[in-house]
């Protein structure tokens, strides 16, 4: 918006909030819509960030299994769809829950990873590995210019403190002088990433 890019912004608040955007509500070239992407949405555009995510520690993602893979499976579809009928170059942010449990670490691109299509995680991370496969058929099949994006760990201003997740405990247990709970022996390792970084990374990565 800085540089004068008219921004629209879809968002049902399942998990959301619009105090995250509420410095933006003003601003001339941002509208902020209600919507479910389960539904198709129209409008005429030249770039689609497809940003949606069940977080998946918390408890409500895990209350509403069966939604979470239908908002990937379905909402990708959706926007997919609105790319190519308005041939907007179209990024969809993944996850490292693609590769499941994995066996390999650090995960490499060539890695297909170690599912369980029936486990606890499994709508996350069927519905992503779904939503990648059809991100993948459109560039193949309509030509439909893509970018997949798999974020690992992102953090950053706004979380939500419930969120569940290493550094957002260790944040709030700091915050109410409460000791910092490690799992495990502590000889786990972790990629971290700024929700600032993703946003310069994101835009024109391959």
């Amino acid at each position: 918006m800085l540089l004068g890019h008219e921004i629209i912004v879809l968002d049902n608040f399942f998990t959301g909030s619009k105090s995250n955007v509420s410095h933006w509500i003003e601003h001339p070239n941002f509208e902020l819509v209600r919507h479910d992407l389960v539904e198709p949405f129209m409008v005429e555009c030249s770039q689609i960030y497809h940003l949606d995510n069940f977080p998946d520690a918390l408890p409500r993602s895990w209350q509403s299994l069966t939604r979470t893979v239908k908002t990937s499976l379905l909402g990708t579809l959706n926007m997919l769809g609105l790319s190519k009928r308005t041939k907007a170059r179209f990024l969809i942010a993944s996850t490292s829950e693609v590769y499941g449990d994995p066996e390999v670490h650090p995960q490499p691109e060539t890695y297909w990873g170690n599912v369980n299509p029936m486990g606890i995680r499994a709508c996350y991370e069927e519905g992503k590995r779904v939503a990648e496969c059809l991100t993948y058929g459109f560039a193949r099949q309509d030509e439909v210019d893509v970018r997949v994006a798999r974020i690992f760990n992102t953090f950053g201003p706004r979380m939500n403190p419930a969120d569940g997740r290493v550094v957002s405990n260790f944040i709030v247990q700091a915050l109410r002088g409460e000791p910092m709970m490690v799992y495990g022996d502590g000889a786990q390792t972790r990629s971290y990433n700024v929700s600032r970084g993703s946003s310069v990374a994101s835009p024109e990565g391959g």
